[in-house]
C-alpha cells in the first residue's frame, strides 16, 4: 500500500482517539472555569464515545451505498464545525453537545478507513496493514497530550478545540487530493433499506462478533485508562498537567512498539493465533495493575510497569481482532466495519463511565475496570478459536 495512503488512512483512523487524547490535560482548567468539578467534566468524554458509537451505524451502510468518498468528506465536514463549536462554548452543556456533535462526524474516518482495508487487502495482508496504521495513529496519543498541555500552559484549553478545527481542514484536503474510491465497481451497491437486515445478520455471525467483541474490550480497558490517568496522574501523583503528556505518550509509545512487532509476527502464525495468546498476556499484566492498585502508597513508577504493558499488549489485539473480525465481510465491509466500531465504542463509553462511578480518590477504579475488561477480552478470544476450529473441522 502506497506510504501516502497509509498516511491518509493513519490520520483518519486517529480523528475519534485524537479528539480524546488531545485535551485530556485541559480535565482541571476545565472544571475550573466551568465551575465544576472533574467527575462532571468526565461527562464529555463518555457522551463523545456515545457518538462514536452511534455515529458509525449511519456511516457504513452509506459507505456501503455511495462509496467511500462522499461520506467520509462529510463526516470530516462535521467534525469541523463542531470542533469550532467546542472552542466557542460558554458553558460545559454546550461543549457536552458540541463533543457528541464532534464525534458524530469524527466515527466517519474510523468506519472508512476499516473498509478501505478491507477492500484492498486479504486478512494477513489486513493485520499487516492495521498495525502500520496503529504507527501514525499512535502518533496521536504521544504527541496530543504533549501538545495540549503545551496549548493549555501557553493560551487555554479553547486553543486545543481550535487546533482540531485546524487539523481537519487538512485532513479534508487530503482526502480529497490523495484517498482514491476503493469500493469495488464488480459488488451491487448494498441498498440502504436492507441496513436493519445487514446488522441482524451480522449479530447472527458469532465468529464475527466474538473477534470484535474481544478487540473492542480490550481497548474498553485502553479508554478506561484514558478517563482515569488525568486524576491518577495529575490529582493523585501531583504530575504537573504540562507533564502528563511524557507519562501517557510514554504508554502509547508501547503500544506503536507492540504494533509493529505485531506486523512482523505475521510472517509465522496468523492473526487468530496470535490474538488468543496475546489476550491471555493482557489478562496478566491487568490483574498485576489490579494488584499494586489495590495496595497503599505504591509509588507511580511501580504501577506504572504493568499499565505500560497492557497498554503495549493492546497495539497487538487490536490489528489482529479487527483483521479476522473482517475478514469474512468483504461484501458489506462498510456495514460490517461500522457494527464492529459502534460496539466497541459503546463498550468504551460504559468502561469510562464506570471509572468515574467507582470513583473513590484512588488508582483502584481504574485498574478494576481494566482488569475486567481484559478479562472479558480473553474469554472472548478463547471462544473465537473453538469457533475457527469448529469451522475448520466442518469443512474438512
Amino acid at each position: 500500500m502506497p506510504l501516502r495512503l497509509l498516511l491518509v488512512l493513519g490520520a483518519l483512523s486517529a480523528f475519534g482517539p485524537l479528539a480524546i487524547d488531545f485535551y485530556l490535560p485541559s480535565f482541571p482548567a476545565l472544571a475550573r472555569d466551568f465551575a465544576t468539578d472533574v467527575e462532571h467534566v468526565q461527562q464529555s468524554l463518555a457522551v463523545y464515545f456515545i457518538g462514536l458509537a452511534l455515529g458509525q451505524l449511519i456511516y457504513g451502510p452509506l459507505a456501503d451505498r455511495f462509496g467511500r468518498r462522499g461520506p467520509l468528506l462529510f463526516g470530516v465536514s462535521l467534525f469541523t464545525l463542531a470542533s469550532a463549536a467546542c472552542a466557542l462554548a460558554p458553558s460545559l452543556e454546550w461543549l457536552i453537545a458540541a463533543r457528541f456533535v464532534q464525534a458524530l462526524g469524527g466515527c466517519a474516518g474510523m468506519v472508512v478507513s476499516r473498509a478501505v482495508v478491507r477492500d484492498l487487502c486479504e486478512p494477513v495482508d489486513a493485520a499487516k496493514v492495521f498495525s502500520q496504521l496503529m504507527l501514525v495513529m499512535g502518533l496521536a496519543p504521544i504527541l496530543a497530550p504533549m501538545l495540549g498541555g503545551l496549548l493549555l500552559e501557553l493560551f487555554s484549553w479553547r486553543s486545543i478545540f481550535i487546533s482540531l478545527t485546524l487539523f481537519s481542514i487538512l485532513a479534508g484536503l487530503g482526502i480529497a487530493l490523495w484517498l482514491p474510491e476503493t469500493l469495488p465497481t464488480q459488488l451491487p451497491r448494498a441498498p440502504l433499506r436492507g441496513t436493519l437486515k445487514r446488522y441482524v445478520g451480522l449479530f447472527g455471525d458469532h465468529e464475527f462478533l466474538a473477534f470484535g467483541l474481544s478487540g473492542g474490550l480490550a481497548m474498553a480497558g485502553m479508554f478506561a485508562y484514558i478517563a482515569g490517568s488525568p486524576f491518577v496522574f495529575i490529582e493523585l501523583y501531583g504530575i504537573p498537567a504540562e507533564h502528563y503528556g511524557w507519562l501517557f505518550g510514554t504508554n502509547a509509545a508501547g503500544f506503536i512498539i507492540a504494533a509493529q512487532i505485531n506486523a512482523w509476527l505475521m510472517r509465522f502464525r496468523g492473526p487468530g493465533f496470535w490474538l488468543r495468546r496475546l489476550s491471555g498476556l493482557y489478562l496478566l499484566c491487568a490483574l498485576s495493575l489490579l494488584t499494586l492498585a489495590s495496595l497503599d502508597a505504591v509509588p507511580l513508577w511501580l504501577l506504572m510497569i504493568p499499565l505500560f504493558l497492557s497498554m503495549a499488549c493492546l497495539g497487538c489485539i487490536a490489528p489482529n481482532a479487527a483483521a479476522c473480525a473482517m475478514a469474512r465481510q468483504g461484501h458489506q465491509a462498510g456495514s460490517a466495519s461500522a457494527l464492529m466500531g459502534s460496539l466497541q465504542f459503546a463498550v468504551a463509553g460504559l468502561a469510562s463511565a464506570l471509572v468515574g462511578v467507582l470513583h473513590d480518590g484512588s488508582a483502584l477504579p481504574m485498574a478494576m475496570v481494566i482488569a475486567g475488561c481484559a478479562l472479558l477480552a480473553a474469554v472472548l478470544a478463547w471462544y473465537s478459536g473453538q469457533l475457527e476450529r469448529q469451522a475448520l473441522s466442518t469443512l474438512s
